[in-house]
């Protein structure tokens, strides 16, 4: 998958990963109105539109990007309607041609690790037959359990030719609470960065690595030191627009072939519609139209950046 997912950028000229992280205030009353009608304004009900919602917004940048990353809590704030809109949307995409990175951020005690999985990556066997979960291509992981939360994933990505993105150095602010925290003369994302260099000599495809790193577009010095520590590895960088992430920041988090990061925006995305750049132009029975500008906007930035 992950030959795949580099053919994908170098087709489209775009490493952005569309974050689906619907909220129902990022949803047009129209959609909500259609849904609320059929179902309720129910946990049924929102699920429908949220799912709606994604619908649009997937075909209008679908031939742009190589991938989305649909946010999992997003969905299971809607409870078991909102998984199941979960799991239309990572099928919905699939139809589309796009790469799937489920951000789930799971990790755990070996045998609930390979539960997690087996759900997302993998397939559960029944009986004599065997069914898909979820079936993302890739999914977030959280390390800080140690190497029996992380290598059940590992296991199922041999199998499945798929892949994972560990949480290194996160953009949230908080992050350094304990990210940054010096260990042995180095701040703990450093291990960690060098743990998934480790893992990632296990599962290389042709140019890079099934085990990618989550790293902060919020902190390109740290970005820098990282991708030397993991040159096989591909970045996943959250933070790039409503966190405040430039274009400019960017630039180390790729290699020198141009490759080796994807970079993610979510809100600037999917709510475009409501920012200041596009709400006179497109306003909300045009949310899409706004969303596959925003990609636009966003992919000449990088291009700028990266020169």
């Amino acid at each position: 998958m992950i030959n795949q997912l580099t053919a994908k950028i170098r087709k489209t000229g775009a490493p952005i990963v569309v974050g689906l992280d619907p909220m129902l205030k990022f949803v047009p009353e129209h959609i909500k109105e259609k849904a609320f009608k059929e179902f309720g304004e129910t946990l049924e009900g929102a699920a429908e539109a949220i799912f709606q919602f994604n619908k649009g917004i997937v075909d209008a940048v679908c031939d742009l990007v190589p991938a989305v990353k649909p946010q999992i809590a997003m969905y299971e704030q809607f409870g078991i309607p909102g998984l199941s809109a979960f799991a239309k949307t990572v099928a919905y995409c699939k139809e589309k041609g796009l790469i799937v990175i489920g951000d789930i951020k799971r990790g755990d005690i070996g045998s609930t690790s390979s539960a997690y999985a087996t759900g997302h990556l993998g397939k559960v066997t029944i009986g004599s037959k065997s069914y898909y979960g979820f079936d993302e291509d890739f999914v977030t992981v959280n390390p800080y359990l140690g190497s029996d939360g992380v290598k059940p994933f590992i296991d199922v990505c041999k199998e499945e030719k798929k892949g994972i993105f560990v949480l290194v150095k996160t953009s949230n602010p908080s992050s350094g609470e304990f990210q940054d925290r010096i260990i042995d003369g180095k701040p703990l994302y450093e291990h960690v960065g060098k743990m998934v260099n480790e893992w990632g000599r296990e599962l290389m495809g042709d140019a890079y690595s099934y085990v990618g790193a989550v790293v902060g577009a919020t902190y390109p010095e740290m970005g820098k030191i990282l991708r030397d520590i993991m040159p096989k590895a591909y970045i996943l960088v959250p933070g790039y627009g409503a966190q405040g992430g430039k274009g400019r920041d960017l630039v180390h988090f790729f290699n020198k072939d141009g490759l080796g990061a994807i970079v993610n925006s979510s809100r600037g995305i999917i709510a475009a519609y409501q920012n200041d750049a596009y709400k006179d132009k497109f306003g909300p029975e045009n949310y899409a139209d706004a969303s596959r500008a925003a990609v636009i906007d966003m992919k000449e930035d990088i291009a700028q950046a990266l020169g």
